[in-house]
């Protein structure tokens, strides 16, 4: 990609202040107060207005992602892709940045501080999938409950954790950590043969705040990162004579 951004949808027309949609103003009352928000998969295929056939194409991008190399390093059988895009939320502008290596900031995942991890970019059916588009902007909605930003930098993160025959797939081998940004956000894409992959979000000093098992495709995680911890516990095969895999679109959002 140039080192132009790329605008792949046009400034949403000016709309007058008006109430959010109850999705929205329930997820930035709980992020406000708690630091935390589980939102239900109907509740948010009911905001998106989306059916089975829109779910079905968006999760067949999980089906080309990429070997994660630094994963592999350390014996967990990954797979990723990675993109940013610019988002202005008073217009609903969304434009893909530049591809750049991903760099973890200090005090955050403590395995990759630092580091620049250079992974493949997202596809282009992938970057322009309105589904892709109505998700980042839920986000830079109710990220608004943590901090005023002109401009957020989204990061996109589609992931495929896997367990082989018999074994187990880890989503988070750094443990409980942060990302380093404002908002975190885990949407569950599907799971298949899979057990385990419970998430969890912590306190600083410790207690758990939430802890769930995400099982019904579109639902959605989200956290105050500056202020918790969040990690997922192991993936297993249910038929142990079979494979397993977790999908989750992991989003990020800091201001620009």
């Amino acid at each position: 990609m140039d080192e132009r951004t790329e605008n792949l949808w046009a400034p949403a027309e000016p709309t007058v202040f008006q109430e959010p949609p109850p999705a929205v103003a329930a997820a930035r009352e709980s992020l406000a107060s708690s630091g935390i928000h589980l939102m239900p998969a109907a509740t948010l295929r009911a905001h998106f207005g989306t059916g089975e056939e829109e779910w079905a194409r968006f999760a067949m991008h999980w089906e080309d992602l990429s070997q994660d190399r630094y994963a592999a390093e350390r014996g967990t059988c990954r797979l990723r892709r990675y993109g940013r895009f610019s988002l202005t939320p008073t217009t609903g502008e969304m434009a893909q940045l530049p591809d750049t290596p991903f760099v973890q900031p200090d005090r955050s995942n403590p395995l990759y501080v630092d580091v620049d991890r250079h992974f493949d970019p997202l596809t282009d059916a992938f970057a322009a999938d309105p589904l892709l588009r109505s998700v980042v902007t839920l986000l830079g909605q109710v990220a608004g409950a943590l901090d005023s930003a002109a401009c957020w930098i989204a990061k996109v993160h589609p992931f495929r954790v896997v367990a082989r025959a018999g074994g187990e797939g880890q989503p988070t081998p750094e443990g409980r950590h942060r990302d380093g940004v404002t908002l975190v956000s885990s949407l569950l894409v599907g799971r298949n043969n899979a057990i385990g992959g419970r998430s969890t979000v912590f306190a600083p000093d410790g207690p758990e705040l939430l802890s769930a098992t995400m099982t019904e495709p579109a639902s959605l995680l989200l956290s105050d990162d500056r202020h918790t911890l969040h990690g997922v516990s192991p993936i297993r095969p249910l038929d142990p004579s079979r494979p397993a895999h977790r999908d989750v679109l992991v989003t990020t959002l800091t201001p620009a």
